[in-house]
């Protein structure tokens, strides 16, 4: 028995959000940043999100050129419900906002868990929460959760991290299974160490905990289970973001897309 397609097979072909507006937070630098000019390259009315006024500056400088816009929008995530408002009428939705502590459990200040829990799951669930109503309406939308390799796996020192990226896998698989009568796919990104701010600010800390010289950390500890040894850019990173907005994706929701160089293969 032959079974009909329901819609015709997409044809590959650029990435087109012409008409569309994304959100992307932690937008001034490393990954949110490739995502903002990514997603404005493509035609998107990028609203910006970081705290960082300098640096959201700086990216609206380099999207003159692009088919799309960047927009500058400085907002502290701490603040829920501004940001849950600033995601209003958004078709895209890019969560990537990070920090990064490295601490033992019985050293590690509870401020900065909550602070990094706020941050990395809560403001997501409100910025969701606050684009949802815009993407059920019109049949359609994207959302994206910069996750991490440490959404899957867990390492030492590493405790806010870990439970707000695993948090995040959870829920952006309950917003995938509410979100499919919609239209609206939601999706996880998982990354191994990128070249980011993020990542080379954690060097002394990683140095300090594991008791080793700072040049040993690169080798010794954030490339040690990955089976291809180099950073990842964070235009990779916002390459499989931009495939997760297009045709060829609409299928593919509910899911994690790993870019850890082998280190789950282990």
């Amino acid at each position: 028995m032959t079974v009909p397609h329901v819609l015709p097979a997409p044809h590959a072909s650029p990435l087109d959000l012409g008409g569309r507006t994304a959100l992307v937070t932690g937008a001034a630098g490393g990954i949110g940043r490739a995502c903002a000019l990514r997603l404005a390259a493509a035609g998107a009315k990028v609203r910006a999100v970081d705290r960082d006024a300098a640096g959201l500056e700086a990216l609206a400088g380099q999207g003159h050129d692009l088919a799309g816009t960047v927009e500058p929008h400085v907002l502290d995530l701490t603040d829920l419900d501004a940001a849950e408002l600033a995601a209003a009428g958004t078709d895209v939705l890019v969560n990537n906002a990070g920090l990064q502590l490295v601490c033992p459990i019985e050293e590690f200040p509870p401020d900065a868990f909550h602070t990094m829990l706020t941050v990395m799951l809560e403001a997501p669930f409100r910025l969701i929460r606050g684009a949802l109503p815009h993407m059920y309406g019109q049949g359609w939308g994207r959302i994206v959760n910069v996750s991490s390799v440490h959404g899957l796996r867990a390492s030492a020192y590493k405790s806010a991290y870990v439970a707000a990226k695993h948090g995040l896998e959870g829920l952006s698989k309950t917003t995938a299974l509410e979100g499919a009568p919609h239209g609206v796919t939601s999706n996880c990104v998982n990354p191994a160490y990128v070249r980011t701010p993020l990542v080379e600010k954690q060097l002394a800390d990683q140095a300090r905990a594991h008791g080793i010289p700072e040049e040993r950390v690169l080798s010794e500890v954030l490339l040690q289970d990955s089976a291809v040894k180099r950073l990842i850019e964070p235009e990779e990173v916002a390459e499989t973001v931009a495939y997760l907005c297009g045709p060829q994706a609409s299928f593919v929701t509910g899911t994690s897309l790993v870019l850890d160089g082998g280190w789950t293969a282990h």
